[in-house]
């Protein structure tokens, strides 16, 4: 009833629309004086063939002969009666089955179904709507933060210029606005003034026109664009973005920064304040084969979080044991990880070059990011014109394993995976996989439902662009309060709710509870403790650092209701 009350009230609110409930209220007024002009001559006939009838039915035998279905039960016995049924079934024919649907479909039916579309695809906002995220497209990056929102109850909305897309996607529920991307209308109407955040990952063009017409509507709002070049970027960020993403860079970073590079020691994948998330290999080294507990790595100070297994993601105990491909996900300061390094150092080193399987954007800053580390590389690229480093690039099909074995496959330490196609990567890494067992496998994927494909596929890392980019959002929207690690793992800073004051963390339950586990713990006079006991209590006034799901920071205000 609510919404058919909400169709209704939209529906006469439109001034077309009334005009033309008005237009067929007429032709239903013409229609019923037809009728009982009918009526009123059919006893008129009648009595001069000298038979009476009731009013009702005069009634019946005009609907009956109007609707064609002449049951002929009452018949004229006159020319005159007979010409004049025919009159009314000629009547009947025209008004009744040509005109009324007509003017039905065209005056109430039609209306109707554009009152359902325009509620499901709305061209305007509610006046009361802020703090609402504004997407001008919907596609990997979008989609993957649209379910971020979702879990942190953050309101959205999909700008669509086209309504059948608009409602398709309101079909998949997916909270849509319909309006041109180029009319500063539109953003009046998304109440741009009052939203959190613009997001446009279009092509660098539209992204220009975008942000600048944007900017327009609403001085001080946040606008965050994507980029696929430095020209792009600086020509956004003078058209009015706030701020403007390169996910091919970001992507390059990434993957270099999970590429263990055949040693042993950690490498920094994410920092919240001093607070450092690192990954190791565990591979040929003395923790292979025991427990966490036997380990003692506490002893270095640095504590280990969880443990990768074969893109397998899991929290550490101290039972956990370590196997020949776990990687370790470690937390420590500056100082505690290079007491980790110095003491593992030593083992599993390798001076061969890791292969870089893809020479475009995204193998290109791959290898940036790996030289900055001091680790060589060796790319291989199937397209001539796509080749900046002939020296390191190896021009040829990486699926062919004269290719893969000229550029060193028998003896890299970790393959990368880079290609935009994840057809292609999950190709490519079921076949390193078979040629090297033993090999790091990191690939890219465009799409989030592929991550889980391309672990099965033998992939130790998966980085999407989805994920990536969302996760780069989010963490400008909340501030830097949420940064991503690796794929699928955050990390994230809020306040000591109250219903931890008192309480130790042995005795707070957040990893039972929330899925995340508190790395650190910054009190009230600002001193700061990473990696903190079981038994510290946590007081009015401490910050806390948690590593978790995607999903964790919203899990975690739900069980213990954090602000």
């Amino acid at each position: 009833m609510k919404y058919l009350a909400t169709q209704f009230t939209f529906l006469f609110r439109q001034r077309r629309v009334k005009q033309n409930i008005f237009a067929l209220m007429r032709f239903v007024g013409v229609l019923v004086g037809m009728m009982v002009t009918y009526s009123v001559l059919f006893h008129y006939l009648m009595a001069l063939e000298g038979r009476e009838h009731s009013w009702l039915t005069g009634f019946y035998w005009t609907l009956t002969v109007m609707t064609t279905l002449g049951f002929g039960d009452i018949t004229f016995e006159s020319d005159l009666g007979r010409a004049f049924s025919m009159v009314v079934m000629l009547s009947g024919v025209i008004f009744l089955m040509i005109l009324l649907p007509f003017t039905f479909i065209q005056f109430f039916y039609a209306p109707w179904m554009e009152a359902q579309a325009a509620s499901r695809a709305p061209s305007e906002l509610p006046r009361h709507t802020r703090g609402h995220v504004l997407m001008t497209s919907h596609d990997a990056v979008t989609v993957a933060l649209i379910k971020r929102l979702k879990a942190s109850h953050q309101e959205y909305a999909v700008i669509v210029p086209d309504l059948a897309e608009a409602l398709r996607l309101h079909d998949q529920g997916v909270r849509v606005a319909v309006g041109d991307l180029d009319d500063p209308e539109t953003y009046a109407r998304m109440r741009a003034d009052q939203a959190a955040m613009v997001v446009t990952t279009q092509p660098d063009i539209i992204n220009t026109n975008i942000s600048f017409t944007a900017r327009e509507v609403a001085p001080d709002l946040a606008i965050v664009a994507t980029a696929n070049s430095d020209a792009a970027a600086d020509i956004l960020s003078r058209s009015g973005a706030t701020r403007v993403l390169q996910l091919h860079e970001m992507m390059g970073q990434a993957l270099a920064r999970c590429t263990i590079g055949g040693d042993a020691v950690s490498h920094v994948v994410a920092q919240v304040d001093e607070v450092l998330i690192a990954e190791a290999s565990a591979a040929r080294t003395p923790l292979v084969g025991k427990t966490l507990r036997e380990n003692r790595l506490t002893d270095l100070g640095v504590s280990v979080i969880g443990v990768w297994e074969r893109g397998r993601f899991e929290f550490a105990t101290a039972d956990t044991r370590v196997d020949a491909h776990a990687i370790l996900v470690l937390v420590g300061s500056a100082q505690q990880l290079q007491n980790y390094d110095e003491a593992f150092a030593i083992y599993n080193q390798s001076g061969e070059p890791a292969l870089i399987l893809g020479g475009g954007k995204v193998g290109r800053a791959t290898a940036r990011t790996l030289g900055q580390r001091g680790i060589d590389c060796r790319i291989v690229e199937q397209a001539p014109e796509r080749v900046r480093d002939a020296a390191r690039t190896i021009v040829g099909n990486a699926a062919t394993r004269e290719v893969l074995e000229q550029a060193g496959i028998r003896k890299a330490p970790a393959v990368l995976v880079t290609t935009h196609d994840d057809n292609l990567n999950i190709y490519l890494t079921i076949y390193v996989r078979k040629l090297r067992p033993d090999v790091q496998i990191v690939s890219r994927c465009t799409h989030e439902r592929n991550i889980a494909t391309l672990h099965r596929a033998g992939a130790d890392h998966v980085l999407s662009y989805a994920n990536m980019g969302a996760g780069a959002i989010m963490s400008l929207l909340r501030k830097s309060r949420v940064s991503t690690v690796v794929e699928g793992l955050d990390v994230f800073r809020t306040p000591a709710p109250p219903a931890l004051f008192g309480r130790s963390l042995a005795e707070s339950g957040v990893r039972e509870r929330s899925g995340c586990s508190i790395v650190a713990v910054r009190s009230a006079g600002g001193s700061l403790t990473i990696n903190p006991s079981a038994g510290q209590v946590l007081r009015e006034g401490d910050d806390l650092v948690l590593v978790g799901g995607i999903d964790s920071e919203a899990r975690f205000k739900d069980e213990f209701g954090a602000t």
